[in-house]
């Protein structure tokens, strides 16, 4: 039986790529099932997005129909400052409009933040201290 192994001639990737194939993987050489492999999650994932529904509120998230098939979606941070693109991965600061600075450009003068700061904190102190009013009492 061993002599049977030893005889065979290897098989031809089933993508004519030149490569050895494989029975196991469906006569395809390493690569090329890898390819299959990623273009099947692909499309899978596709299937899966058109299951998503948006949520009603103003953020970019979204409800999964099937919780079980769920993905978690990592935010992307930029790895350079905007204001003199130097390389800040992990030390980086965010800015409330949105982009990320090194440690001289963090501050909202350096770096020409267009955010309304103002009105933000108008917002927060009136959210914060709603209007109190006493009841009315009847003269007699």
């Amino acid at each position: 039986m061993a002599e049977e192994h030893r005889c065979q001639t290897p098989n031809l990737c089933a993508n004519n790529c030149g490569l050895h194939g494989n029975p196991v993987t469906q006569n395809l050489c390493s690569k090329c099932h890898r390819d299959l492999q990623l273009k099947q999650h692909r499309s899978s994932s596709a299937k899966h997005a058109v299951n998503q529904i948006p949520t009603p509120s103003c953020s970019s998230s979204f409800q999964v129909k099937d919780e079980q098939t769920a993905e978690v979606v990592v935010e992307v941070r930029p790895k350079r400052c905007l204001g003199c693109n130097k390389r800040v991965e992990l030390t980086g600061f965010k800015c409330r409009c949105g982009m990320v600075f090194c440690g001289i450009h963090r501050y909202p003068e350096e770096h020409g933040c267009n955010f309304d700061f103002k009105a933000t904190g108008k917002q927060q102190i009136a959210k914060a201290n709603p209007i109190v009013k006493a009841v009315k009492l009847r003269k007699i």
